[in-house]
């Protein structure tokens, strides 16, 4: 038989087995779609955890000033503005916290120096006593830091450099200061103290002195080889160009993709193709070559995007903490192309900025909101309970400062919790990562009790006080998170310079 004789009889032999089976079952519908959960105001408090944490001293850090010296306040009157405590990913066991007021400080085997004054090496106009979050902000260590000595490091600048200096990016308004990322390398990345050269990377203009650019940072779970290793990201505030009656742009900054203010930003600073050849902008960003967008933008609609990172486990999924300003403060999981409303939303809530005798007026979201694409929290909690003195609206109060999913190995309690809390309360929070997710009702959230280390129960505007600094009748703790290579975590106080590593749980 040839070959094609062959071929024929089996093609029948097959026709004929189909014919005699049992049909297959019709395919399954599709699911109806999800319903989507209107949440109403307000949004209930954090419940009681039933357990705290264990916070045992661990450094505190040399009182710094701003220059000038402010007059006695609750956002520049602190012992040492710092503001982060993180690893440097060398191997060598340092850890590393920025102070506001300029200088980058590591820690090893018990003890602290200064790496780096960034605020000397900038000069005179370098910006650090006006606003909350004026001068050195924030430091970013390359993953390869350990062979190519690289890091970042954000600042402020005014003075001269408002006439000298043009920002990279365009903002529709005069600039009151500069955002500035500097590149630095270390001729030596093994030693105690920073020598090398530095060149700026990117320059950011903003209208007021809050809201810049908040943090940078690389993503930790990123290999090399991989699509997102090695890119820089950075979280860029509205610069109060949104829900502040004296320089308000209207509502158009943080959803106005032209411009960076209200973004999350993520460029290649190694890389050239962005604005003089100082960085580059990668191919995957979701807005590149879109008419009218910025090719930075990774996503937008942001008022303070105070703090992010990535869940070490699960699917790496990067979190941001969003302070809110009229009623809700926010924890969002970030995905390119996302956009989370401000200052359209407050949160899952409309938001009409400047309605009303008392401007706060938040609202549900209509039933058929899904047409306007805004991408809303995976956990929140509102100004219910203002503290003595707060007015009733706008500036609350309250300041989300968003932590890390634990994964670290002492605190088996603690595993896959999303930690964080209140800069002003100092009140400390978690979800179940679990929980957390989107277009679903929000997460739940649970306070957590604090202790200190001989076990005694705390609060964290009893750990931050000092009789040194004049906090009298100012309650404002200025709360903030670290973690180390291992995922254990660190409490901050700028109050007092205090840093508290997280060493246990136990019940209340």
């Amino acid at each position: 038989m040839r070959w094609y004789g062959r071929c024929l009889l089996t093609v029948a032999v097959v026709l004929a087995a189909a014919a005699c089976s049992s049909p297959a079952p019709p395919a399954a519908p599709p699911p109806p779609p999800r319903e989507r959960v209107i949440v109403q105001p307000p949004l209930p408090d954090p419940v009681p955890s039933g357990s705290g944490l264990v916070l045992s001293d661990f450094m505190m850090l040399p009182q710094s000033t701003p220059n000038p010296p402010p007059e006695s306040g609750d956002n520049l009157d602190r012992w040492a503005r710092i503001n982060y405590l993180g690893e440097i990913p060398d191997g060598s066991g340092r850890l590393y916290v920025p102070d506001l007021n300029g200088k980058l400080y590591t820690i090893k085997d018990g003890g602290s120096g200064v790496y780096l004054d960034v605020g000397a090496q900038v000069g005179p106009n370098f910006w650090n006593h006006e606003g909350i979050g004026t001068g050195f902000g924030f430091v970013a260590f390359h993953p390869d830091f350990k062979r190519n000595g690289k890091f970042y490091t954000v600042h402020t600048e005014g003075r001269d450099a408002l006439k000298t200096q043009t920002p990279d990016l365009p903002f529709p308004k005069e600039t009151y200061n500069h955002g500035v990322v500097t590149e630095w390398t270390a001729s030596n990345p093994a030693a105690n103290t920073f020598a090398g050269t530095r060149r700026e990377v990117l320059r950011i203009g903003f209208v007021n002195d809050i809201h810049g650019i908040l943090q940078i940072g690389f993503n930790p779970t990123a290999r090399p080889g991989g699509e997102d290793y090695g890119l820089l990201y950075l979280a860029v505030g509205d610069g109060g160009a949104a829900g502040d009656a004296e320089h308000s742009l209207k509502t158009t900054v943080p959803q106005d993709k032209g411009v960076p203010q209200g973004k999350i930003l993520r460029i290649d600073p190694t890389g050239t193709n962005g604005p003089r050849g100082r960085y580059g902008i990668p191919a995957t960003n979701p807005f590149v070559g879109k008419a009218g967008a910025l090719g930075e933008i990774y996503a937008s609609g942001l008022r303070g995007p105070y703090r992010f990172s990535w869940d070490p486990g699960e699917d790496h999924r990067m979190f941001l903490g969003n302070i809110g300003n009229e009623e809700v403060e926010s924890i969002y999981e970030v995905r390119p192309g996302d956009n989370y409303g401000w200052s359209e939303r407050e949160g899952p809530f409309v938001v009409k900025l400047g309605e009303g005798p008392n401007s706060c007026d938040i609202q549900p979201v209509p039933a058929d909101d899904e047409k306007n694409g805004f991408t809303y929290p995976v956990a929140a909690y509102g100004h219910n309970k203002r503290p003595t003195g707060w007015p009733h609206c706008e500036d609350s109060g309250y300041a989300v400062i968003a932590g890390f999913v634990y994964r670290g190995n002492d605190i088996p309690e603690l595993q896959g919790k999303f930690v964080f809390g209140d800069g002003v309360t100092g009140r400390i929070f978690y979800t179940n990562v679990q929980d957390m997710r989107r277009d679903e009702k929000l997460a739940p959230i649970h306070e957590l009790a604090l202790f200190d280390g001989q076990g005694r129960p705390v609060t964290m505007q009893g750990l931050a006080s000092n009789p040194n600094v004049e906090l009298a009748g100012q309650p404002k703790v200025d709360l903030r998170f670290g973690s180390d290579a291992r995922g254990e975590l660190y409490v901050l106080a700028k109050a007092n310079g205090k840093i508290w590593k997280v060493t246990g749980m136990r019940r209340t």
